[in-house]
């Protein structure tokens, strides 16, 4: 078999190559050859079966979440808009003709190529048991499935509403899975998350038995047990027999005598490689099926390749992603001339159910010769862990971890190599001793992507990366399964500290804490200002030479004795807001008593000034514009409004859950139409008026208190909105009252000032009409409860939310919300949203519900305090503002004409409302779209005010 790339060049002057498969293979495939084909060489043209475009089947279960399918979608969209990229979905291929170079699609259309690369991947198999084509059999294979799935579950849960004297009962959907492997217990998982009971049907000796052995197999039984899933091991299915009345699956006979009733049966049992066209076209075909190809992923036919799961590689085919996508990479190499072969399948195994840590790497069953096993259990605990070293105990071999894989992500990548020291510390709990690995350059980190050590270390060294993300987008680490993002951290911080690059948590040049860090000081020390808390934490600068010019008593050397560090004071001494302390705090050595040579650092910054602003109001610290917090505002915080673009600020008042009464539209509407205001829905079931200039603000907020309205908080890092459904008020489908737990959670939380904002959304039934699980916290409506999601947001990043707890009663509910958000109010970055912090926070979701639900780091009470007495101490931002002389003197237009509007201010009407006018449009003069009323001569201050000593 020649490794020459064909000569033939189609018309466009490019050669062209077409993929048949739509599968996650043949998008890395299409994705690796574009990325590293800059000539241009190749066009590709991929013929998908299915009508959607390549999405991750790895986390097929996650659709039940998202319920989405774009959301599985893989890689960048643009993929598909490239000019040399030609996507055919519902397009299946259904003959080749070698001979010709032509693919024949099911339409008729016969296709030219010159390389044809087969990714038809493999098909769900079913075993040949009587009843295995009764409606409800289903197979776990494509969105398709799972969506099938998903529907018949719901209506087997309608159709087992039963009516009795005593009300409406509910009788639980019943499902069993067969096959207790990989995709088995993901699929009863899956039934589980849909509501109905699961039992898992597996015919060997314990579950996952490819992966694990005996001891780890009994261990992940206990392991699934407690999620509620039961499990018949060494147990046979001979029939599955139809309900006597609908003729759906309803039973299930085992070999043993034993029977089991269900409603709908999942079959798990392996795959089977799609390999028809293959054998239609003549080409060799493997003793269990697939495509015979060689080290190359080249078929006896040099112009054909295969890859992925048809592809039958050193005699067998390989069902994972990772070997998968080597082969992709291994074929596109050989298409640009290269020489790359296939290096061997790494067959670690990580399974992805909620709550189950279930990992093993190499040789788990300890079959090489005279190899040792070194075992540390403990059944109370349901952990097992083991690793297959040679008989010097120095190389590891293989792995196996159930109930803490945490080992799992560092010791893959040394398979094959020595281990430093005693292996057994490497399965001992964490800080058992188990010494720092030194993985080598060759070390494979990321198998879905076959990233090395030396790899991620690279892009530190030679491609400027200083952090996960832009080592993420370099190398593709940890951007597939993600289960070796914390091994690449650990490299890029390690490698990043080898190179003379900090690793800095600092929040800037003012505080050497991280925002975390320096929000859980200023709780513990007590500290209500940004005085004292940069005083005490601040960093200090080398102090000056001279105490220069100041007040006679050298306490004030540089004459400033009140800086105009913050607006406000509490005492009324400063009634404009615009004086303050520098924050005096002197040098040891007397030369600069008032501490001035530092006074820059002390101003702070744009940066660490409304983070401290954040933190104090989180702290419950009173308004924030009293007294120094108001110099720590940024301009949205300072004027409680949302600053426009022509100066002016929008207003929106609260309606908690989206709920408002006609007297209350009435209300805004006549505010807006009284002031001229711009009004819009907004996305979260909010009325947004614009156009409201600063010194209109008191007066339209004094009409919407006077009304019961009150602040939305739009325009503040804090809670934004609780969007919800009609829910059961109205709703037929609903099964939970989503308006008033809206209601409640908004009234809740309101005010909570966070490192970002946040978003809610409270969904009445599973179909999701409040896009909760787009939210910062979304709740969705069960008919057992409340399913909690978290972690979700839309913006130009967007992540669905992920499943924190499922059918938990209201008070369980608040409670679960309070500890979540307080834990991340104390822990994330600034600025940090919760989808990123809960990725990256420590042990990511898994850590974060032990935390809340179990405790595991003994403050849940703390959590719990801090939420009551934030409830107990909220007011409202606009009613304390009319309350107070001193705050209200802020909104003014001009310091010397604070009453009149801004001349500089026009609008032209558009839709039957006003809108802010182009440059183009004020250039039309005063007979233009100014209004006249605006003008006038006005002294407008300049920026700059002279201070003389």
């Amino acid at each position: 078999m020649t490794s020459e790339p064909p000569t033939s060049v189609q018309r466009d002057g490019r050669r062209h190559v077409v993929v048949v498969g739509g599968g996650m293979v043949a998008q890395r495939f299409v994705e690796a050859l574009r990325a590293r084909d800059t000539a241009g060489e190749w066009r590709v043209s991929l013929f998908a079966e299915e009508p959607r475009k390549p999405y991750d089947r790895v986390g097929l279960t996650r659709y039940f979440e998202v319920r989405d399918a774009e959301e599985l979608t893989l890689g960048d969209p643009a993929l598909w808009d490239d000019p040399l990229v030609d996507l055919h979905r519902d397009c299946k291929v259904v003959a080749i003709d070698r001979e010709a170079r032509t693919v024949t699609d099911r339409l008729g259309t016969v296709h030219p190529y010159d390389e044809l690369v087969l990714a038809t991947g493999s098909n769900a198999a079913r075993p040949p048991i009587p009843g295995n084509e009764l409606p409800g059999v289903f197979v776990y294979r494509t969105i398709d499935d799972v969506a099938e799935l998903r529907g018949w579950v719901e209506a087997k849960r309608e159709a087992n509403k039963v009516t009795t004297r005593g009300g409406v009962v509910d009788k639980p959907v019943r499902g069993a899975v067969i096959g207790g492997g990989l995709l088995g217990l993901e699929a009863a998982g899956a039934l589980k998350a849909l509501g109905a009971q699961a039992t898992v049907i597996e015919f060997g000796t314990h579950l996952m038995g490819v992966q694990v052995d005996l001891g780890g197999g009994q261990a992940l039984k206990r392991l699934i047990n407690d999620k509620g899933i039961a499990v018949r091991v060494e147990t046979a299915t001979k029939e599955m027999k139809p309900h006597r009345r609908t003729g759906h699956v309803g039973r299930m006979d085992f070999a043993d005598g034993g029977r089991l009733d269900v409603d709908v049966v999942v079959m798990a049992t392996g795959v089977r490689p799609r390999d028809e066209l293959a054998r239609e076209a003549g080409l060799p075909i493997g003793e269990r099926g697939g495509a015979v190809v060689d080290l190359t992923c080249r078929t006896e036919d040099p112009h054909v390749w295969a890859i992925g799961e048809v592809a039958c590689i050193e005699g067998r085919c390989l069902g994972l992603v990772a070997p998968g996508n080597t082969m992709a990479e291994v074929v596109v190499d050989r298409l640009l001339c290269g020489d790359a072969e296939f290096p061997g399948a790494d067959t670690a195994t990580k399974l992805k159910l909620s709550g189950v840590d279930v990992a093993s790497f190499g040789d788990a069953h300890g079959r090489t010769e005279d190899c040792i096993e070194i075992v540390w259990a403990d059944p109370t605990a349901g952990v097992y862990k083991k690793l297959v070293m040679s008989d010097d105990a120095r190389t590891l071999l293989g792995g196996v971890f159930v109930g803490d894989a945490a080992p799992y992500a560092s010791l893959r990548p040394m398979l094959g190599a020595e281990l430093p020291g005693d292996p057994a510390a490497f399965l001992l709990p964490e800080g058992g001793g188990a010494p720092d690995l030194e993985l080598p350059d060759e070390a494979n980190v990321c198998s879905c992507n076959n990233v090395s050590a030396g790899t991620i270390r690279g892009a530190v060294t030679d491609h400027d990366c200083t952090s996960v993300g832009d080592v993420k987008s370099c190398t593709r680490a940890g951007t597939t399964c993600g289960a070796c993002l914390p091994l690449v951290k650990k490299i890029t911080e390690t490698e990043m500290t080898k190179a003379g690059i900090e690793v800095s948590s600092a929040l800037c040049e003012h505080f050497e804490l991280s925002r975390a860090q320096l929000f859980d000081a200023a709780r513990v020390a007590g500290l209500h200002s940004f005085s004292e808390i940069i005083e005490r934490f601040g960093v200090r600068a080398e102090p000056s030479a001279s105490p220069g010019r100041g007040s006679a008593d050298g306490r004030d050397p540089a004459g400033l004795a009140s800086s105009l560090l913050s607006r406000g004071s509490a005492d009324g001494r400063d009634p404009a807001g615009l004086a303050s302390s520098l924050l005096s705090r002197g040098s040891a050595d007397g030369r600069d008593p008032a501490g001035l040579a530092s006074s820059l650092l002390s101003r702070g910054c744009d940066i660490c000034k409304p983070v401290v602003g954040s933190i104090l109001a989180s702290l419950g610290n009173g308004h924030i514009l009293s007294g120094e917090q108001a110099a720590l505002q940024d301009t949205n915080d300072h004027m409680l409004a949302n600053m426009q673009k022509d100066g002016t600020y929008s207003v929106v008042p609260r309606m908690p859950g989206g709920e408002v009464t006609p007297e209350g539209l009435i209300v805004v509407g006549q505010v807006a139409k009284d002031f001229g205001l711009y009004t819009k829905i907004t996305g979260g079931q909010r009325i947004d008026m614009f156009g409201a200039r600063v010194e209109q603000l008191p007066e339209i907020w004094k009409r919407l208190v006077d009304a019961g309205f009150e602040s939305g908080h739009a325009y503040g890092k804090s809670l934004r909105t609780v969007k919800s459904c009609v829910g059961s008020t109205w709703c037929r489908y609903g099964v939970q009252d989503s308006v008033g737990m809206a209601v409640e959670l908004e009234l809740r939380y309101r005010g909570l000032r966070s490192p970002h904002k946040l978003k809610m959304g409270v969904s009445g039934c599973a179909r999701e009409c409040a896009e909760a699980r787009g939210k910062d916290v979304g709740v969705i409506a069960t008919d057992k409860g409340w399913n909690v999601y978290v972690g979700g947001n839309g913006g130009q990043t967007p992540k669905h939310a992920q499943l924190l707890a499922e059918d938990l009663a209201s008070d369980e509910m608040l409670r679960a919300i309070d500890r979540f958000l307080m834990l991340y109010i104390r822990t994330a970055d600034r600025l940090q949203r919760t989808a990123p912090w809960v990725e990256e926070y420590e042990g990511g979701l898994d850590a974060i519900r032990e935390v809340i639900l179990a405790d595991s780091l003994g403050i849940a009470d703390d959590l719990d305090a801090a939420m009551a007495a934030h409830v107990e101490g909220y007011e409202d931002e606009w009613k304390a503002v009319l309350e107070d002389p001193e705050k209200l003197a802020r909104f003014g237009s001009f310091v010397n004409a604070p009453t009149t509007p801004d001349p500089a201010l026009a609008y032209v009407a558009e839709r039957g409302q006003k809108r802010p006018a182009t440059p183009e449009e004020i250039a039309a003069g005063p007979d233009g779209p100014v209004d006249p009323s605006l003008t006038g001569p006005v002294l407008v201050a300049g920026s700059t005010l002279e201070v003389r000593a």
